[in-house]
């Protein structure tokens, strides 16, 4: 986090780092996910899809660092997040922040889009009748995300992040077919 904070990034600062490395008290950022803004404006959609894939843009002019790991999806040397979606951005008084940083990495940039395209589109969306209304509308978010991107460049590594992804043991079963339907509908539009 202090790597991508030295480049600009827009990271809670690290104020303390227990002696045993396992944890550490961040800088306090007030204000609701990027998904909490959408619930409460969900006007700002196309502005918060625009608002990821600059985020995504930025990260990914930072070379990736030798002390990170490579990613184990994509090959790179782009400092990459692997979770960069919606509920992992904050929006505090003075802009987007980044929060859950674990499965930072080095890699393709393509991948890391792919992974938020996918998580987007196939993840499930909590809270009732709210949750409900922002599916229907998910497409206005994934459309204003990925036209910040070169679709040609991304959409090859989309079948190779899905079959990673739905090893996770957090994706559930419907969320794992939604992500294949989301590789045949590329597929398909290809054709």
């Amino acid at each position: 986090m202090e790597y991508a904070r030295g480049f600009g990034y827009p990271v809670p600062a690290v104020d303390e780092i227990s002696d045993d490395g396992t944890s550490m008290v961040l800088e306090r950022v007030v204000g609701p996910t990027m998904v909490g803004s959408i619930k409460s404006k969900p006007w700002s959609i196309r502005r918060q899809g625009a608002m990821l894939a600059d985020l995504h843009i930025r990260l990914h002019e930072i070379p990736g660092p030798e002390f990170l790991r490579a990613s184990p999806v994509g090959q790179g040397d782009r400092l990459v997040h692997l979770d960069l979606h919606p509920l992992n951005v904050l929006i505090g008084p003075k802009g987007p922040v980044v929060i859950d940083w674990p499965n930072a990495a080095r890699g393709d940039p393509a991948s890391d889009v792919c992974l938020a395209w996918i998580l987007i589109e196939a993840g499930e969306i909590p809270g009732g009748v709210v949750g409900q209304a922002l599916g229907r509308f998910r497409s206005f978010l994934i459309n204003s995300f990925l036209a910040r991107f070169d679709l040609e460049e991304i959409r090859p590594s989309l079948a190779e992040v899905v079959a990673w992804k739905v090893q996770d043991t957090n994706i559930s079963p419907a969320e794992q077919r939604r992500m294949w339907q989301v590789v045949e509908k590329v597929k398909a539009l290809r054709s």
